[in-house]
């Protein structure tokens, strides 16, 4: 059985090792098979820290990443090109 100081550490190694990761309070218990009350003294523990924050989404990420930047896809879409006729 896993202490809350074995979840802190774990929920802290994979947010080092994973650089940029965001993740909701539902994906965190999944990932470590942890019910929501440890869940959320882990989060509120490394809130408290400063190791991480949470987004206005719900969504913690490393206090250290800064805010979540959204890029936008570009596609190049070709309209010159024409595919060749059977003869």
């Amino acid at each position: 059985m896993n202490t809350i100081e074995d979840t802190i550490q774990r929920v802290r190694a994979e947010y080092v090792e994973m650089p940029g990761i965001q993740l909701k309070t539902e994906q965190l218990q999944r990932l470590f098979g942890i019910d929501r009350a440890m869940c959320q003294v882990v989060l509120d523990t490394l809130v408290d820290a400063q190791f991480l924050c949470v987004k206005p989404d719900g969504h913690y990420g490393r206090a250290t990443d800064g805010p979540l930047r959204v890029r936008p896809a570009k596609a190049e879409l070709r309209t010159d090109m024409r595919t060749p006729k059977a003869s």
